[in-house]
This record gives structure tokens, sequence and C-alpha cells, in this order.
């Protein structure tokens, strides 16, 4: 991918010598990508930004003089470039990364240290810088309801849905904000939820945590084995697959392996998406959102021609519209809705499909 008809420019932020050479050595094996430029401060970036106009940049958040969160919301406001947070994910590190994105960071991912770990970071560097460089600044940022708003909607009644019924969600650059939109929209009581968000080990524990504390029903970090019930969103650790396995009686337990990386992603939606194609047949409502890549495109297909209610998030409220593309040029995609009509969409699918539970 490039910008036009060039080479996408990256401008990487760090305050650790070691940190921008790993950086720089990463995204310099990509014939797509060129390093323009580095700096070890806010001030420094300020300066390099003005000055070379890169297309994206990387940003670690602990820097001195000035914190990567607040130079992040200072150029959000005055020179929108993408940027991908590339940080220290420590729990302290991941809630800051968490804030990052809500202040309009594309992406986030673990610092590499220099040492065997960047190997296996080279790709994925290169990965994000690409999608953050497609990304749609006009998406709209919608923001979360309040805890008073989630409080005062009224619960589906329990046991509306039989044991067979499920909600897959697939997400990877974009969709930690477009989860926090859309899960606080659903009502309590509904059938069990599945999240796959394309995210690094040891945020996808903060960032459930966090919707937990925004959602009318449980959301936590899956665990390999546990049963889905009504009332609780499982979402997918960083680094493991997670897949659907008949669990007791007509239900479902999830399943997690750190088997080889699908379409480059570990999670990856299509690995749910197909293992539901498979036990689900027509009782799973399915949401394909923001992202980079064809994860997920395949597995919606699969999905609709088991009967599943399929959705996309359409290209206006993308932030990367690569994933749900890919499904609806399949046909995979059984309608196509902005994220803000989205949790409607869900709930209406879940209606249509009432009259086919067995």
């Amino acid at each position: 991918m490039t910008v036009g008809a060039r080479k996408i420019r990256v401008l990487i932020v760090d305050d650790s010598a070691l940190a921008r050479r790993a950086i720089s050595d990463a995204l310099s094996d990509d014939s797509e990508i060129e390093v323009v430029g580095a700096a070890s401060d806010a001030y420094g970036a300020r300066d390099e930004i003005l000055a070379l106009q890169p297309d994206v940049v990387t940003l670690d958040l602990e820097m001195p003089r000035m914190d990567g969160l607040t130079f992040l919301k200072i150029l959000q406001e005055h020179y929108p470039v993408p940027v991908v947070v590339v940080s220290s994910l420590t729990p302290s590190g991941s809630a800051k990364a968490l804030e990052a994105l809500a202040a309009g960071a594309i992406d986030v991912l673990p610092k590499p240290d220099g040492t065997g770990n960047l190997g296996q970071l080279a790709h994925q560097l290169a990965y994000h810088v690409k999608a953050a460089a497609s990304s749609r600044r006009e998406a709209r940022h919608l923001r979360p309801a309040s805890a008073q708003a989630v409080l005062a909607r009224p619960a589906i009644r329990p046991g509306s849905f039989s044991a067979r019924r499920a909600i897959l969600i697939g997400s990877s650059t974009g969709g930690v904000e477009a989860l926090r939109f859309l899960l606080p929209q659903l009502p309590d009581g509904l059938p069990p939820i599945v999240v796959v968000q394309h995210i690094p080990a040891n945020f996808s524990r903060i960032l459930a945590e966090h919707l937990n504390g925004l959602c009318p029903f449980t959301v936590r970090e899956a665990v390999d084995g546990d049963e889905l019930r009504p009332g609780l969103c499982l979402l997918a650790p960083g680094d493991f697959h997670v897949a659907l396995v008949a669990g007791v009686g007509r239900g479902y337990r999830v399943r997690l392996a750190q088997s080889p990386p699908v379409h480059h992603c570990r999670p990856s939606v299509d690995v749910l998406f197909r293992s539901a194609a498979e036990l689900a047949g027509d009782q799973a409502v399915v949401a394909l959102l923001t992202g980079m890549g064809v994860d997920g495109a395949r597995g919606l297909q699969m999905l609709r021609a088991a009967g599943s209610r399929t959705i996309a998030q359409d290209e206006e409220s993308c932030v990367v519209f690569g994933m749900p593309q890919a499904a609806i040029k399949l046909g995979a995609a059984e309608e196509v809705v902005t994220l803000e009509r989205m949790p409607g969409a869900i709930l209406r699918a879940l209606a249509k499909t009432s009259s086919n539970e067995t």
C-alpha cells in the first residue's frame, strides 16, 4: 500500500534510542514504507512533523517533558495526522493506550525491546502503519452511552432465546472505539456475545474491564472452556484464537488456541466465524466491523450460507473499510449499516430469527 504513487512516510517518536532503532529497522524492511525521521520527545516531534509532513506517526506514551497522551491530544486538534501508539502495554500502559484510542490514535501495539520479539513484531508494525495510512479521519466518532443511560435501558426478558443463539462480532483497526459505542447500546438479556478484536496480548483484559463498566451485561476476557450464557460477552484474549465448540446441552463453549495466525492475525475473526458456521447454523447474528484486510469475510460468507443473519459496517462510518468491504464483495453481508444503526440492526436480526429456533 502506498499513499498516491509514493511510499508511506513515517515519523517515529520515542525517547528510547533503542526503541527508535528497532521500530525503524522493522518498518524499513517493508518496500511500501519510508521512515523519514525520528524524534525523542514531543517538542522535537512537533518540529519534525511540520518540516517532514509524515503520513503516519508512531508514538510512545511515556516520554519526558510532555507525555505522549498530552501530545496526541494537541496533535489531533491542530494537525490530525494518523497516529499508531507503540508503547509498553503493562496494565498501567494499557490503560493509557485505551485513553489514547479515545483521543484519536488509530491503533495500539506493544513496544519492541530490540531483542527476540522484534522479528515477530516487524510485520505487525508495518501492517498497522499501512492501516493508519488508509484510515478515514472523517469517520464519525460516536461516544458510548452514559452509565445512567445503560442502567435505564430495559432488559430483554430472560429465557427469550434458545441455547443455540449467539451474537458474534469481529473488528480490527478502529474497532476498539466501535465496540465502545456498540456494546453499551445493547440491552441485558441477549444471547451470549463473543467478540474478536485484533488486539495485542495484555491489552485485551484492560479493554474487557473497561467495556464491562460501560455495558448492562458482563464483559470479560475469554478463558478456555468458558460456557456461553445469556448476559455474558466474551472478548478473545490478545494472541489467542477463539472458536466455538459444543457445550452443555445445546449450548456452546469457547476453545482458545495459539495455532498459527490466520490472515496474519491472532486472534482471527475467521477462526470464530467458521467454527460458528459449523455449529450455530442459522441461529447466529453476526456483525463485521471496521478493520484493515480480509479477516472475517470468508467466515461471514459461510455463516450467511448456513442461514445466520449477517451485518457489515458501512464505509462512511468505518475507520478502515477493508474487512467489511471484502465481505460485501463476497455477498456475505445480508445488511450494510452505519455504526450508529448497528445496535438496532442486531436487535432486528434477533427478532427475525426468533421464529427459526428449534
